[in-house]
């Protein structure tokens, strides 16, 4: 059994960062030593003796922290491979330090659904992937039937959507529908998952008074918008899709001429929208309230409420993804205090990017939910280091040029997502030092490595530097800068919001399973050696 090892005196193990030396099998591809010092720089040290290490690598005084696990990664394959797919996604992921990626059910096509659906993605999947995989399943309204197949086949848990998703394969569900997925899946081993936005009627709520809506003006764009058009456009059933009714392939959305653009299509039903600008994103910004966040998360806690009375205090564990609004962390913090199973993640993009710096026409910033204010910013770093909000994933959600209308500056009309699988680390490590309470690399690591790896069931063996766990493993530099460009990040689209950036810290290296499979000289291994994990959850 071939052993190598790897040492520094900076290695992140159970929250310190402190001198180790870690043996790992090349052959299992486990850890199977962890020394809490570095031993002598010789072959010939009895420690290393024992062992027969064949290798032995001092990396001092560069860190070395466990793999990343990105819980939140749409890969596109198969059906949409012009916006993404297995090899680039996972190339991208792991030239940032990522060594375990969580593939969403959508934008694929087919969706992952239905046990033939997944089946069709595994196949897709074969000898593309450089790093680990694991999937979502989706929630669909005719698919209550299909979720504990699911289960039984290695989906980590389902994602489902309270506002129009905007792809015509994967639409939204409601409260009823909720509620028996709840029941369904209350004794089985899994999670349920919601993008947290629900477009509410004028009657029903309040959104444009100030306290929902946010009514701060844009450093870029004091818009003079009145009450009436705030509400008009925070009510539009037109603009309030996450992305725009295309539905189709990318290749047919690009040539339909007859799509027309959503805020005209909107103020053909509301006159009031006629005479907004969609080009500024301030406009965009108030079409999606915080409220939208509110009174989503209200409805999925009364649903876990009443799964959790029905079913004897048993309940799927419930998970809010890139949760925006910091509006929304009251309703957690009470859930909390109920004992409520319920959890929340964020996006490099909410912990980074402000709307008060987002320009006229830059579309490549638009997301769903959008990005908020400085403020908010802030406020969604003290929630990490509160704990209501526990882990931090990228959202990757690529798309091509024409449907980001990087010529027109639509933000309405735009395809929402932002690319950044891969870009993490570096990005938190640069943000972490100008915030306060300061944030630490043994912070990233909890919300990046070790709270995604057990929201996903995986922390037997990711996500974490223990003796048994995969050698998954990042040299990183902390000190070295590096320009974040389109041209020089790996996914498939050189699109991101990020052009530009200079972010302080570099990934030197990636391993996964024992295997160096990225460095930052040489470039990526001969061949992936990625792996689906169908395993049950931990």
């Amino acid at each position: 059994m071939p052993i190598e090892a790897i040492a520094s005196t900076n290695v992140i193990l159970e929250a310190q960062c402190k001198a180790a030396t870690i043996l790992y099998s090349t052959d299992s591809g486990k850890i199977i030593e962890i020394y809490p010092e570095i031993v002598v720089e010789s072959l010939n040290d009895p420690l290393l003796k024992i062992y027969d290490v064949k290798k032995y690598n001092i990396v001092t005084p560069y860190v070395i922290l466990p793999g990343l696990v990105d819980s939140h990664v749409h890969l596109n394959e198969p059906g949409r491979t012009d916006w993404e797919g297995f090899a680039t996604g996972t190339q991208a992921a792991c030239c940032g330090g990522v060594t375990t990626v969580v593939d969403m059910p959508l934008n694929a096509i087919p969706p992952t659904t239905t046990l033939a659906n997944f089946n069709a993605k595994l196949n897709a999947a074969k000898d593309q992937l450089w790093c680990d995989v694991a999937f979502w399943g989706g929630m669909v309204p005719d698919n209550l039937e299909d979720l504990v197949p699911l289960v039984k086949a290695g989906v980590r848990g389902f994602k489902g959507f309270l506002i129009d998703s905007g792809v015509d394969e994967f639409p939204m569900v409601e409260q009823h529908y909720i509620e028996k997925a709840m029941n369904t899946l209350a004794n089985h081993k899994t999670m349920m998952m919601f993008h947290a936005e629900l477009q509410v009627d004028k009657h029903q709520h309040t959104i444009v008074d100030g306290r929902h809506i946010g009514l701060e003006k844009m450093n870029h764009n004091e818009d003079a918008l009145t009450p009436e058009q705030r509400e008009s456009l925070a009510l539009s059933h037109v603009l309030s899709p996450a992305e725009p009714r295309s539905g189709k392939p990318s290749h047919i959305v690009h040539h339909d001429d007859a799509i027309v653009p959503a805020l005209e299509a909107a103020a053909k039903i509301d006159d009031g929208l006629s005479k907004i600008d969609p080009c500024k994103y301030s406009s965009f910004l108030i079409s999606r309230p915080d409220a939208f966040e509110t009174d989503a998360i209200s409805l999925l806690i009364k649903c876990l409420k009443n799964c959790m009375n029905s079913n004897n205090g048993k309940a799927p564990p419930l998970h809010i993804v890139h949760l925006a609004s910091v509006e929304a962390l009251p309703l957690i913090r009470s859930a909390h205090r109920d004992g409520l199973p319920i959890t929340a993640e964020t996006c490099f993009h909410y912990l980074c990017l402000a709307a008060e710096n987002i320009p006229t026409k830059a579309t490549y910033f638009k997301c769903c939910p959008p990005i908020r204010t400085e403020a908010n910013r802030v406020g969604l770093w003290r929630a990490l280091n509160e704990g209501l909000i526990t882990s931090i994933v990228s959202d990757h959600s690529p798309c091509t040029p024409e449907l980001k209308q990087l010529a027109e500056g639509d933000f309405f009309s735009a395809w929402g997502g932002i690319a950044s699988v891969g870009l993490g680390l570096a990005l938190l490590h640069t943000k972490a030092s100008t915030i306060r309470p300061r944030a630490s690399l043994i912070d990233i690591v909890k919300w990046c490595c070790e709270n995604t790896a057990i929201q996903v069931g995986l922390q037997h063996r990711k996500g974490f530097i223990r003796v048994g766990h995969d050698a998954d493993f990042v040299v990183f530099d902390p000190e070295r800068e590096q320009l974040i460009t389109d041209k020089r990040v790996f996914f498939k689209n050189k699109i991101t919001a990020y052009n530009g950036f200079t972010a302080k810290g570099v990934v030197l290296s990636t391993h996964l399973r024992g295997m160096k499979i990225y460095d930052s000289e040489n470039g990526f291994s001969q061949a992936p050696v990625g792996q689906t994990l169908l395993e049950a959850r931990f």
